[in-house]
């Protein structure tokens, strides 16, 4: 083969010979026209490049059409570029910070002396349509770093003179369109001729890099997508959203609330909110007993040198609370696992007790910058529904499948049964970065994997990921309207057992290192709170409702029949209220609605008279009518069985005219 030409083989094993500094793009006129219009980037080796970077060596090429997994991600880039230039066209004064893809959609951050403002984005919207029809092309430029620097100082832009500075190696990456020129590393599409449908979303306040030391920045977040049919779908589900934020249905069902006077990212319960955090507990507590588990309590305080020997001192120290008590350092709690093994270690263990399973809902506490708190989701105190897992090195299998079969168990019964599961593992190359040897790792990723594969879920291994001390599984469950949440983990550990001696006494009667696996299901109790909050929109099944049923008088003469009920259905441990209140009945029915609350129980005189109530549903409106003693019995059943869905079948008689009713709604 002559030195001029190199291999490229394609993404169907076919092998071609091609002129060496072929491009992508030419490789798909080869194979095409259709094909090189569609070419937005190729994937060499399995990186992804710009169209026009020239191929040096043999190769594996695919040309990336607006159908490959990576393409929204070059696409969302490339509008927050356009997105920039339009703010540099039409607001010459701000500064250019930094700009990435993300999950979603995009941002990009400026310095500007006033906040953007609707109108403005609307303009800017306006110019970035401006410049999509120009269709500009984009090019990389590679400059050294002396010239970059000098390039962005002179174009008066000091952030993008810091990355050059910071994040540039000997020669910068920048990508240039018409006068915009920007640091980056790429890749970028062709031209912004091809960017396809875009919307610019919000705007907020953000700390350059991220820190409250430095410039409040001007945030801009969008998205894009190919097809304006997926933004329109994207659109409607930002919507949904809106209408499930934990933050304010937090604040119209009076479950919770944070005083910024007492505290940043602190959660106050209130009544309701109590309830409901005690149904999710309680749920915990119960199957955890059931699995073998056994329950500990470990303090809030300890002092430092425990925090040492963990190492979380040395590596975490930013985000512990210290405090001074006696001559002695402590710290508030960040994490459980130290307390578990110091309750394993209070004595000799022999393999004949293994595995041995504690669980906590561990309170613990560590710092969150202020920008990053958000509702119950980032706090600075949170519970965890944390256990340590203490077993033989025989175990690991049969202990992790246990855990799979739980955390499927505990999610299912909240209604989430979709999952993405995360893998996440070392990088061989760098085996100094992490505890254990070879050996260890091989054994314990080869533990996980095997376990993965027998339950057959769907996993995607992320290479590298793995924290320092072990392999872990991540496990995002799906909410009803799409979005994924990082509830679940387990992870190995070879760093604790070997730092505090964590051992246990074999069968040939020699002293050997515990393997300890870390897993959590809730991961945060006031997380999966504000999941549970979103995932049902506040309208909680039966069982985790904080008030389940209301009961409403619709007379003064039928107060003491309503609160003779409400005593015989609280006496059997169901949630229930009274309302009181001088309100018309009409308006009480609304409030309940407003509230969530699954059933409305309606008592006039002839309700009275019969020993009836009338039932009325959350989701179906009048049901009919029940005795008391029946209805009571069948809801503690639907609770005690954590039902997803109320079914009254057999209890109600069916609605009949409510004449009372409607004279009492009018007057």
């Amino acid at each position: 083969m002559s030195s001029e030409t190199i291999q490229i083989t394609l993404p169907d094993g076919t092998r071609r010979a091609y002129p060496r500094g072929v491009t992508t793009h030419g490789i798909a006129e080869s194979l095409g026209p259709r094909l090189a219009q569609d070419a937005l980037a190729g994937e060499v080796n399995g990186r992804i490049l710009d169209v026009y970077i020239p191929i040096l060596e043999d190769a594996t090429v695919a040309v990336v059409t607006a159908s490959h997994p990576g393409s929204l991600h070059i696409l969302r880039h490339t509008t927050s570029h356009v997105l920039a230039q339009a703010v540099k066209e039409l607001f010459p004064d701000a500064k250019v910070a930094g700009g990435p893809a993300t999950e979603d959609g995009f941002y990009y951050d400026f310095d500007k002396p006033t906040p953007f403002s609707d109108e403005d984005l609307q303009r800017i919207e306006k110019r970035m349509t401006e410049i999509i029809g120009r269709n500009l092309e984009l090019r990389r430029r590679e400059l050294p770093k002396e010239e970059a620097e000098a390039f962005f100082r002179a174009e008066d832009e000091p952030y993008k003179v810091y990355f050059a500075h910071e994040k540039g190696g000997v020669t910068v990456s920048t990508y240039h369109q018409e006068g915009f020129t920007d640091f980056c590393a790429g890749p970028h599409l062709p031209s912004t001729g091809k960017i396809g449908s875009f919307k610019l979303l919000s705007t907020a306040g953000a700390y350059w890099l991220g820190s409250e030391k430095n410039k409040m920045l001007q945030r801009i977040y969008g998205t894009a997508f190919w097809r304006r049919k997926d933004l329109d779908a994207y659109l409607h589900r930002l919507e949904e959203a809106k209408k499930r934020d934990h933050r304010r249905l937090g604040k119209d069902l009076d479950l919770y609330s944070i005083h910024e006077d007492l505290g940043t990212g602190l959660i106050y319960w209130h009544p309701r909110g109590a309830r409901l955090r005690l149904a999710v507990e309680d749920y915990a507590r119960e199957i955890h007993e059931r699995r073998g588990y056994q329950f500990v309590m470990t303090p809030q305080i300890a002092r430092a040198h425990l925090w040492k020997t963990s190492g979380h001192y040395d590596y975490y120290r930013e985000n512990m609370y210290t405090m001074q008590v006696d001559e002695d350092e402590y710290v508030l709690k960040p994490m459980n696992c130290p307390g578990h093994i110091a309750i394993f270690k209070s004595r000799r263990r022999s393999y004949r007790e293994l595995p041995v399973r504690y669980f906590e809902l561990g309170t613990v506490h560590r710092y969150e910058r202020s920008g990053t708190l958000h509702g119950l989701l980032r706090v600075r105190a949170f519970t965890q529904d944390d256990a340590h897992i203490f077993c033989t090195p025989d175990q690991i299998e049969t202990e992790i499948s246990k855990v799979l079969d739980l955390t499927a168990e505990i999610l299912g019964t909240f209604g989430f049964d979709t999952y993405e599961v995360e893998f996440s593992v070392r990088d061989p190359r760098t085996p100094e970065k992490y505890a254990g040897s070879n050996q260890e790792w091989e054994q314990a990723e080869k533990a996980l994997q095997n376990v993965l594969t027998r339950h057959g879920l769907p996993v995607k291994r992320m290479e590298g990921e793995a924290v320092f001390y072990g392999p872990k599984i991540d496990i995002k469950l799906v909410d009803a309207i799409g979005r994924s949440w990082q509830v679940s983990t387990i992870q190995f550990d070879f760093n604790l057992p070997g730092r505090f001696g964590v051992t246990y006494t074999g069968a040939d009667g020699e002293e050997h290192t515990a393997v300890m696996v870390h897993r959590a299901i809730f991961g945060s109790v006031e997380r999966f709170i504000g999941t549970l909050v979103e995932h049902f929109g506040g309208a909680f099944p039966l069982w985790l409702a904080p008030v389940q049923a209301v009961i409403l008088p619709i007379t003064d003469r039928t107060i003491a029949s309503c609160q003779e009920t409400a005593r015989v259905m609280v006496e059997a441990g169901l949630r229930v209220e009274v309302d009181l209140r001088n309100e018309k009945l009409g308006y009480k029915i609304r409030e309940a609605q407003m509230q969530k609350i699954p059933l409305m129980l309606v008592v006039g005189d002839r309700e009275a008279a019969d020993g009836t109530v009338a039932v009325r549903s959350r989701e179906t409106g009048d049901m009919g009518t029940a005795a008391p003693a029946a209805l009571t019995q069948r809801l503690v059943e639907i609770a005690s069985q954590r039902r997803l869905t109320t079914n009254l079948d057999g209890i109600v008689s069916g609605p009949r005219d409510r004449q009372e009713e409607k004279a009492a709604q009018r007057s």
